[in-house]
């Protein structure tokens, strides 16, 4: 087999291995890397994956595509130190699953894209003498995922840009009370605000000396790692029987694991794409026009508060379509062949909250906005279209991540983690900045 080829979506420059593209982040000509070639997978594996280990899997999974640049048996030594917690499959009823992608670090599903990818930027600079300035915009989650994956490594610096007020105060706290190599900063803006000031950074020349990468999903190391649970929960549940997957969905990094496990070879059934009020994707799905939501709406599930999810770019692109990062719809993808594979849903603040209620009364479960999301999309898509296959909902979070919300909802305590109790009472860093991208130049420039 040849070294894996990447190449950018809107495919005017050479393409590159994936060590290339893992530090590169964004494609020069503002595309995203997607692989030449899709590896596919076969029944027989597909049965094996049942008895084996989730870094056992993980380990299968990555090194279909990184054969020639990590050895097999360094990939299973990366994958046993990033995955080191466990990956529940909680049966609620009937043959309906929820995946908890919670029990890692910082106790969201970001762990499994940032560990791995942390930890892959750290094999391949041991053979680099530089130094690496990672860029990270976040809605919530991602920035304490990848602040603890990379709090104290050598040669790379982390900065990490949130929108101020729409974070929890224990989201926040996972990314402004590290210090060392980790800097936090609060942009008077939206989630949006926050991903332009990294796009427009990561296309402007004056900036190339810094070696400038991203740990956010427009990386394809952050979207390898997010192919591995789909295969994992489907293929422990039921190697062989297609499943209904419903997606928590907001940038669409963890959509787009799923999407290519499909292309692999994972039965998927469909997928449940469900957002909140930040409808740009079911409006898509429904009338073959794209129109961004510009500003975002703010809503309870704030981890998927965005109005021009980045992915949207590869899953156009992965059904033959062509979109720009500006939100420029060049190529219509084929819509028979996404309507076939997805179907999508907005899910308003209220509809979240009477799902919480529901199934905390009747199923004795705490979900939390975003996997509330997810667990109504896919009671909606049952009630249209009735299954005997199994369904897996994903919830991306714990719920100790919004105790006000669920506190308030509910009326029972939800209390901290372990982490979270240790970082509560730390003194936090933060660095306020005006949404202006010449003062951002400008700080980075200084540093």
């Amino acid at each position: 087999m040849i070294m894996m080829q990447f190449y950018s979506t809107n495919k005017t420059v050479p393409q590159q291995n994936f060590e290339e593209i893992l530090f590169m982040g964004q494609a020069p000509d503002f595309g995203l890397y997607m692989p030449e070639s899709i590896p596919k997978i076969s029944k027989e594996i597909l049965n094996k994956f049942n008895t084996m280990s989730y870094a056992e899997i993980a380990t299968e999974i990555c090194n279909l595509y990184l054969h020639k640049e990590i050895a097999k048996e360094d990939l299973l030594k990366i994958s046993k130190d990033a995955y080191d917690f466990e990956v529940p499959l909680v049966k609620l009823e009937l043959n309906h699953y929820i995946m908890r992608l919670d029990q890692g670090p910082t106790s969201a599903f970001k762990d499994f894209a940032a560990r791995m990818m942390s930890r892959l930027m750290q094999h391949f600079l041991k053979k680099k003498s530089q130094k690496l300035t990672i860029l990270v915009a976040t809605s919530g989650d991602t920035g304490g995922a990848i602040a603890d994956a990379y709090l104290g490594l050598d040669n790379i610096e982390v900065i990490i840009l949130y929108p101020a007020t729409e974070v929890s105060a224990r989201q926040r706290k996972q990314m402004t009370t590290l210090g060392k190599n980790i800097t936090a900063i609060a942009l008077n803006g939206k989630f949006d605000d926050c991903q332009k000031l990294v796009k427009q950074a990561f296309g402007d020349a004056d900036l190339t000396h810094l070696n400038l990468s991203s740990a956010n999903s427009i990386n394809f190391g952050r979207i390898l790692p997010q192919i591995v649970y789909y295969f994992y929960a489907a293929c422990k549940i039921s190697p062989q029987e297609p499943c209904i997957i419903s997606v928590p969905s907001g940038n669409f990094g963890n959509l787009m694991g799923g999407l290519i496990a499909k292309k692999m070879g994972l039965p998927v059934e469909k997928f449940v794409v469900a957002v909140n009020e930040n409808d740009e994707y079911p409006q898509f799905l429904k009338n073959s026009k794209y129109q961004k939501v510009e500003p975002s709406k703010a809503c309870l599930s704030s981890a998927m508060n965005v109005g021009h999810p980045s992915n949207l770019v590869r899953l156009v692109d992965l059904y033959g379509g062509h979109l720009d990062y500006q939100g420029e719809l060049h190529a219509l993808p084929n819509m028979d062949d996404i309507k076939n594979d997805m179907w999508s849903i907005s899910v308003s603040d209220d509809q979240t909250i009477q799902t919480i209620k529901k199934t905390y009364d009747s199923l004795n479960y705490i979900l939390e906005p975003h996997g509330a999301v997810a667990w109504y999309g896919l009671n909606e898509y049952l009630k249209e279209f009735p299954s005997k296959f199994p369904c897996i909902s994903i919830e991306t979070a714990d719920p100790a991540k919004f105790p006000e919300e669920i506190e308030k909802i509910l009326g029972i305590e939800i209390g901290m983690t372990e982490n979270m109790k240790k970082q509560s009472n730390n003194q936090e860093y933060i660095q306020k900045m005006d949404n202006d991208y010449n003062s951002f130049k400008k700080m980075l420039l200084t540093r």
